[in-house]
């Protein structure tokens, strides 16, 4: 496989283009220190104090970019160059608690001393920055922003926020550890390196066990959150545009993110399957969107659409096995293309829609839901023959005859002026329980994308894993599946826009 590696402009953050050094390699690619290697040894004798210290799975940060909504257009580049330096800092300080387990079994203070102080004061630093940035280009910085500095150690067995209101049946993303005591991974040696027969190529940087659930465990319309609803019905704009884009023949891969960091290499720290524009590196600007070419059956389509790529957890090699987004940030594996990448975009029940605008940027999900909690999450995780049934925070461990399914229904209702927002997501709404916008917004078409995937179900027994399939994520968010995330750029051509548009509102189903 190949990726999209060209690069044109100098990155505005070139600070976050740092690699996150290897660990260890080994068959399966990057070797993961083991997380939960002393999360019981208080049952094997040990003092409950070096138990507790040993048990931080990962480092949780409150997320600053969600908190920044007046930004002046003309530092947003620079904000956003900060946040992924940020980002830098998180893989970084995670790289450092994942390689230092021996020290921390032996000072229980070594993870806050050593990792969470200093991770504090250079985030500190960026945010003092970021609060500059904001008031040279006339806008007014929130001196709140200095307490979103600190970042907690997030125990081994500690449930991710909202667990308990997805209502569908779910006992939540806890990680106690079951099936994860360490026998024989006790950390004796895993300082940087070892291998467990049972780690996947991947130790506990996950996914585990109970991060899947039987489909047939999962009760019907019971998926529970209130993001991502389907905005068409049978009344109001009823029709629906196809586009075919393919399922990423041309083998376009890379780990920036266009919308979120744009200038700044390796921005997403996992790497992106891209259908659609053929130019969307973290460096592609509207012009260069506009004149790519398309893998879209009508070329007048060449909106951009990508989301993190799956990966089997097999001990495959992937072209990235040694690179940032890939292996080296703990996203190892066989790559998995989808079967099927379906694209449409549907109506909206309490009316018509209008044009969407050239160069409009959507992002759905939370890439950070593991650590952010679940209010922007959007995950929607299914099997073919049971689509009624859609998770949220597990993966469906599906049956024989049957397929993974990914669902993205993006934010419906947009702004009427802007085609970004300092967060990225302030310029776009999701629609109500009844389908109309909030106040002040207006009703686009609805971006739908259902992928279909032919993956070998995962074996699953005494509280082990094998052969799992993860959804590439930043390395501190634990492959969750309640992170997966979905991003669209519309470069659409205004007829083709027009005609989607007038497909809509006339009830008529087109492609």
């Amino acid at each position: 496989m190949g990726r999209n590696t060209r690069k044109r402009r100098t990155p505005l953050a070139t600070k976050a283009v740092a690699g996150a050094a290897a660990l260890a390699l080994g068959g399966g690619g990057l070797i993961w220190a083991n997380f939960y290697a002393s999360a019981h040894e208080e049952n094997r004798g040990h003092n409950r104090t070096t138990s507790q210290a040993a048990q931080v799975a990962t480092i949780d940060c409150p997320d600053v970019g969600q908190q920044l909504s007046d930004v002046p257009e003309r530092a947003r580049g620079e904000v956003d160059g900060e946040l992924a330096s940020m980002d830098q800092q998180i893989t970084d300080a995670y790289e450092r608690l994942v390689t230092t387990r021996r020290a921390q079994a032996g000072d229980p203070q070594f993870v806050q001393n050593s990792i969470l102080g200093p991770l504090e004061d250079r985030r500190k630093a960026l945010i003092d920055r970021i609060k500059l940035e904001i008031d040279r280009a006339g806008g007014r910085a929130d001196d709140g922003l200095d307490r979103l500095a600190a970042c907690t150690g997030r125990p081994a067995d500690q449930q991710q926020p909202g667990d308990g209101q997805s209502g569908d049946g779910q006992e939540g993303d806890g990680q106690d550890g079951d099936g994860q005591n360490g026998d024989g991974q006790n950390g004796d040696g895993q300082d940087g390196g070892g291998q467990n027969q049972d780690d996947n190529g991947n130790g506990a940087a996950g996914p585990v066990a109970e991060d899947f659930i039987d489909i047939n465990d999962v009760q019907p319309n019971s998926r529970g959150l209130q993001n991502g609803l389907a905005a068409n019905g049978d009344s109001g704009s009823t029709g629906s545009f196809t586009t075919d884009c393919g399922v990423n023949e041309n083998n376009l891969f890379n780990s920036d993110n266009l919308i979120a960091a744009p200038g700044v290499d390796n921005g997403a720290h996992h790497t992106h399957d891209y259908v659609g524009n053929q130019d969307n590196d973290a460096f592609s600007s509207d012009e260069d969107l506009a004149d790519a070419d398309t893998s879209c059956r009508n070329q007048g389509d060449k909106s951009t659409y990508y989301w993190p790529v799956l990966r089997l957890q097999d001990g495959s090699q992937e072209f990235d096995a040694n690179d940032q987004g890939g292996g080296a940030e703990g996203n190892v594996g066989r790559i998995l293309k989808p079967a099927q990448a379906e694209i449409r975009f549907v109506g909206n029940q309490q009316g018509d829609v209008v044009a969407m605008p050239k160069f409009l940027r959507v992002i759905t999900g939370d890439a950070k839901s593991f650590v952010n909690g679940n209010a922007n999450a959007n995950s929607s995780w299914s099997c073919t023959g049971f689509e009624d049934r859609q998770v949220t925070d597990k993966y469906p461990l599906c049956p024989q005859g049957s397929q993974v399914v990914r669902t993205a229904n993006f934010q419906s209702c947009w702004d009427g002026r802007n085609t970004d927002s300092a967060n990225h997501r302030d310029h776009m709404a999701f629609v109500q329980q009844d389908g109309s916008c909030p106040n002040g917004f207006q009703a686009v078409p609805q971006l739908q994308i259902r992928l279909v995937y032919d993956i070998p179900t995962p074996v699953v027994e005494n509280g082990q894993v094998r052969n799992p399939y993860a959804v590439d994520s930043f390395p501190e968010q634990l492959h969750k599946p309640i992170t997966d995330h979905n991003d669209f750029i519309n470069v659409m051509d205004e007829d083709l826009m027009n005609q989607v548009v007038e497909c809509i509102n006339s009830g008529e189903d087109c492609q």
